[in-house]
């Protein structure tokens, strides 16, 4: 009978943890598409730097002629929207991480309120830990949501250079 209900209360302790757990991957995949878009974003800050500083050099040389004074103006135009847009990315990373931070107290708060019940703090503590962790990830959805909306403003100012 006793043994019954420890196995049933270790049964509800592991469910009980597993919602954060389950929060923690979920943070995990977001954390693993934000951290591709960084590489990609600095990559092509990266190319469009090498492109200024072939231009910088040819300027020095001799004067650039109107196409290659556009190209310079539309990468510097296009380097400050990518600066603003990697601000957006480390801030989706940072709140990611964050969550996943929150999660983990509260799953450690949960397990902790088993094997301490008298202290009554631990349960309304993992309930704040987890809403912080839900917080999180919605500040971290929408700074990823900002910089899908910059991403297409610099695609924007791509397309509009080739038309001319």
């Amino acid at each position: 009978m006793i043994q019954d209900l420890i196995n049933i209360q270790t049964v509800d302790l592991i469910q009980a943890m597993l919602a954060p757990g389950i929060m923690i991957s979920a943070c995990g995949l977001l954390l693993l598409g934000i951290n591709n878009k960084y590489s990609i974003v600095v990559n092509r800050i990266r190319v469009l730097e090498e492109e200024k500083r072939k231009l910088a050099a040819i300027k020095k040389e001799s004067n650039l002629n109107e196409d290659q004074l556009k190209r310079l103006n539309s990468i510097n135009l296009q380097i400050t929207k990518f600066a603003y847009r990697i601000g957006l990315v480390r801030n989706a990373v940072l709140f990611y991480t964050l969550a996943v931070g929150f999660f983990i107290l509260a799953s450690l708060s949960i397990g902790s309120h088993y094997f301490l019940p008298d202290i009554i703090f631990l349960s309304p503590l993992a309930i704040v830990f987890f809403s912080f962790g839900m917080l999180s990830v919605f500040a971290g959805i929408g700074h990823a949501a900002k910089e899908i909306l910059k991403g297409y403003q610099i695609v924007m100012i791509e397309i509009s250079e080739s038309e001319i």
